[in-house]
């Protein structure tokens, strides 16, 4: 391979002749290690954003001139283009700040708009970087980001599922069935009634998503270095979270107390529990989705899952909940992501947290997960979802604890003596109402209406 020489603070530093990067990325390359997790995309991506959004303020403020503002402008819109992915190889395990993804935007756009001209116009400090520190730069670009995967990879997934929820509540809203908890048999409810509680989890979790949402529309910019905003002129970081809102379509203001914003991560904190909320619930939903379609024949069966693949090497024709497994090892992911990003947080260490990059690692993965997961399950499971009426009703024939439609008319006492009875005995429980002599075949009829339980 052939190189040539970059020069930074530290001296030479030989950078592979056709990368469009400069000497602190490569001596990231080096320092740092290789072939792991690199730097989300969607952050790249928000990082370029604010390199434009920075020049247009900084040639209206008259500190840049217009030629150097169209150079970086162009290079920023050749990246977001998606030309040039390859030329951001840092990795997620750098220094705290993400000050060498930074300085990678900054070397790239530099060299995009050099070679452009044909001319060393643009200097990745003095131009590109100019009114920015890596300390409001990355954080800005971490809730921009966010924002962004938010709107644009998760909600539409969740309204979906949400969608498709009602229409199975729905389709079974007149299904009545035994309700079981602590895993035991308990009264009845209405099949419609049990999935209209994992709609309603859905909903309240897409809500409380939708209002931590809120706080990462506050930004970091214009703070610089320990948030004094020093090197920025007055009104700096308002002038660009305006650009940013034009950029991306979406509200964005930059915080009155910016020392806050470089110091906590609790934005994005807030944001990731109530994401780690809607995982926990989903769980919940694919577990109860799993146990009530176990059998077909030996378990509890009572819901019918499409066959997506065959389930066993061995076994032929089995069928497994597959699309419950991959969500389900989804939302743990998301609940230990959950973990790393609230230590990560409690790295603010006097003016500046560190761990900035580990967050928006698992705030990146997170919702990428989750939203192409949701998605398999909607389209995989749920719209193939199908009530066992038969099943349904042998099982509910056989509950021993629709007797207590019968308490209030013989007594606690009296209705927990049938139950036994019928168990040990096998009996039914008119069978065992009537052997008791507690009821008349005629009450217990009209004592026992199922329609009247739900």
């Amino acid at each position: 391979m052939n190189y040539r020489q970059e020069k930074d603070s530290i001296g030479l530093v030989n950078v592979p002749e056709n990368a469009m990067w400069g000497a602190q990325t490569q001596r990231s390359l080096e320092n740092f290690p290789q072939d792991v997790d690199l730097m989300p995309h969607s952050q790249i991506m928000a990082l370029i954003m604010i390199k434009k959004a920075c020049a247009r303020v900084n040639e209206s403020l008259g500190k840049l001139d217009n030629k150097r503002k169209d150079l970086i402008v162009k290079a920023c819109d050749d990246i977001l283009g998606g030309n040039y992915d390859k030329e951001f190889p840092l990795t997620v395990w750098q220094t705290g700040s993400g000050t060498q993804t930074n300085m990678n935007a900054n070397e790239v756009i530099s060299h995009l708009a050099n070679k452009s001209c044909g001319e060393n116009l643009i200097h990745p400090n003095d131009h590109v970087n100019m009114g920015q520190s890596s300390n409001d730069t990355f954080p800005t670009a971490m809730h921009i980001s966010t924002v962004l995967n938010l709107n644009e990879k998760l909600y539409e997934p969740i309204e979906k599922m949400i969608g498709q929820l009602k229409v199975l509540e729905e389709e079974n809203k007149d299904i009545i069935k035994t309700g079981r908890t602590h895993l035991q048999d308990a009264t009845p409810l209405k099949l419609g009634q049990e999935i209209s509680a994992w709609r309603a989890m859905v909903e309240r979790d897409y809500s409380m998503i939708k209002e931590a949402e809120k706080s990462l529309h506050k930004l970091a910019i214009g703070a610089t270095a320990v948030g004094s905003g020093i090197n920025t002129p007055k009104g700096f970081g308002d002038l660009v979270a305006k650009e940013l809102a034009k950029l991306t379509g979406y509200t964005f203001t930059s915080d009155e107390n910016k020392f806050f914003q470089l110091t906590s991560k609790s934005s994005l904190v807030f944001a990731h529990s109530a994401i780690k909320t809607l995982a926990s619930d989903l769980y919940k939903i694919g577990s109860d989705i799993r146990f009530l379609s176990c059998g077909p024949r030996c378990g509890i069966g009572e819901l019918i899952i499409p066959a997506n693949e065959p389930g066993s090497s061995i076994m032929p024709g089995k069928v497994n909940p597959t699309q419950v497994e991959s969500l389900t090892m989804v939302c743990i992911q998301v609940i230990a992501n959950d973990l790393a990003v609230s230590m990560a947080n409690t790295q603010g260490q006097m003016q500046l947290n560190v761990y900035m990059p580990l967050i928006i690692y698992n705030m990146d993965q997170s919702i990428n997960l989750l939203s192409k997961s949701i998605t398999c399950f909607t389209e995989k499971l749920l719209k193939g979802l199908v009530a066992n009426k038969k099943k349904i009703a042998d099982n509910l024939n056989k509950s021993l604890m629709l007797v207590t439609s019968l308490s209030p008319h013989i007594g606690y006492d009296k209705a927990s003596e049938i139950a036994k009875n019928a168990y040990n005995k096998n009996l039914t429980l008119k069978e065992s109402t009537l052997e008791l002599g507690y009821l008349t075949e005629e009450e217990f009829d009209k004592y026992m209406k199922l329609e009247q339980m739900v």
